[in-house]
C-alpha cells in the first residue's frame, strides 16, 4: 500500500521521549532513569498498518502506551488528527479517547471476569453516549457478529471462553466507539499459531470495512509479515529502520534488521539464509552506549560507531536506516 507523501498524517510522532525515574536514597530522590523511549520519530497514514519490531524491552510497547497517554511521555509531540496529544489535559484526553484504542496483548486480563460480554461492549456506548440505549444491544450483537460470534454469547462471561474467542470479544469491544486509530499491542502472542492467523484475518477485514489504522506492536517478524504495510524496528529505544514490508524483507540495509531477518526460519525446500549470531546482550537502558546504540554488538561496528550517533537516512529504496557504515 502507497501513501502519498504530500498526505496529511493521522499520527505523527516527534521527537517522543519516555524515561522512567530510578529512586534511591533514604530522602527517595531520583537517581537515574531508565530511557525506555528515547527521540523517536514516525508517522501513520490513514488505513494504513504500521508495526513496530524488535527485542523485549527495545521500547515499543513504551511506545504504545506514551501515544494513548496511558503513560504521560517525559517529552516530545503527538499529533493526531492535528492535535497534540502530549500537550491535552485528562480532561480534554477524554474527548479524544473515543477515536484512539488499544487491543491488549492478554485476552483474559483486558477483560472484566464479572462483566457478561454484553456489557462489557456496551460500557463504551454508555460511558461516551455514542449509541442510544434502546439500541446498544442490537449493536452489541452486530459487533458479536462482525468478529464471528454468535449472538447468543451476549449473556455469558469472559472465563467460559477460549484465548482466541476472548480476543475477538476484545475486538468487538473495541470497534464499539468507532475508533479511527487502534494500537495492537501484541494483540495474537498469546494465542496459538493457527488462532492468530484468523485473528490477523479478522483483524485485516475488519480494517477494509471500517477504514480502520494500526499500529501493530509485535516482536514476530512472520506475523508482521503478514499484517504490516509498513514496518519500524526499534533498538534499545531508538528507531534503527523504516521501511515498507517489501523492501525490509527483502533489502534490508541496517545490521541489526538483518540479524532479526536471519532468524527466521526457512521452509526446508528453500536455501536456508546464514544466520547471524549477535554477540553479548542488550545493554541497559539506564546507561545506553554512546554513539551508535547497537556498537557493542554489531558485527560492522569501527570506532566512530562509538561516538557519532547515526542520523536516519533515506536508502535507494526509500526506506530510513541509522547507520554510517553500510
Amino acid at each position: 500500500m502507497s501513501v502519498a507523501e504530500l498526505e496529511q498524517p493521522l499520527l505523527d510522532v516527534r521527537n517522543l521521549r519516555q524515561y522512567f525515574d530510578i529512586k534511591g536514597g533514604v530522602l527517595g530522590r531520583t537517581v537515574n532513569h531508565v530511557k525506555a523511549v528515547d527521540g523517536v520519530d514516525f508517522q501513520i497514514y490513514e488505513g494504513e498498518t504500521v508495526s513496530i519490531v524488535g527485542e523485549s524491552g527495545c521500547g515499543k510497547s513504551t511506545t504504545g502506551r506514551a501515544i494513548l497517554r496511558l503513560d504521560d511521555p517525559t517529552s516530545g509531540e503527538i499529533h493526531f488528527n492535528g492535535r497534540d496529544l502530549a500537550g491535552l489535559s485528562k480532561r480534554q484526553m477524554r474527548d479524544v479517547r473515543k477515536d484512539l484504542q488499544v487491543i491488549f496483548q492478554d485476552p483474559f486480563a483486558s477483560l472484566n471476569p464479572r462483566q457478561t460480554v454484553g456489557r462489557i461492549i456496551e460500557e463504551g456506548m454508555s460511558i461516551l453516549n455514542s449509541v442510544p440505549k434502546e439500541k446498544r444491544k442490537e449493536r452489541t450483537i452486530e459487533l458479536l457478529e462482525q468478529v464471528g460470534l454468535n449472538a447468543d454469547v451476549v449473556d455469558r462471561y469472559p472465563h467460559e471462553f477460549s484465548g482466541g474467542q476472548r480476543q475477538r470479544i476484545g475486538i468487538a469491544r473495541t470497534l464499539a466507539i468507532n475508533p479511527k486509530l487502534i494500537v495492537c499491542d501484541e494483540a495474537v502472542s498469546a494465542l496459538d499459531v493457527s488462532v492468530q492467523a484468523q485473528v490477523l484475518n479478522l483483524l485485516k477485514r475488519l480494517q477494509r470495512e471500517y477504514n480502520l489504522t494500526y499500529l501493530f506492536i509485535s516482536h514476530d517478524l512472520g506475523v508482521v509479515r503478514h499484517i504490516s504495510d509498513r514496518i519500524i524496528v526499534m533498538y534499545l529505544g531508538k528507531i534503527v529502520e523504516v521501511a515498507d514490508k517489501k523492501t525490509l524483507f527483502e533489502n534490508p540495509k541496517h545490521p541489526y534488521t538483518k540479524a532479526l531477518l536471519s532468524a527466521i526460519p526457512e521452509p526446508t525446500r528453500k536455501k536456508q539464509k546464514e544466520r547471524i549470531v549477535l554477540q553479548g546482550d542488550v545493554p541497559s537502558p539506564i546507561s545506553p552506549p554512546s554513539g551508535c546504540r547497537f556498537h557493542t554488538r554489531c558485527p560492522l561496528a569501527q570506532e566512530s560507531c562509538k561516538v557519532k550517533e547515526p542520523e536516519l537516512r533515506r536508502g535507494e529504496d526509500g526506506q530510513l536506516y541509522a547507520c554510517d557504515v553500510v
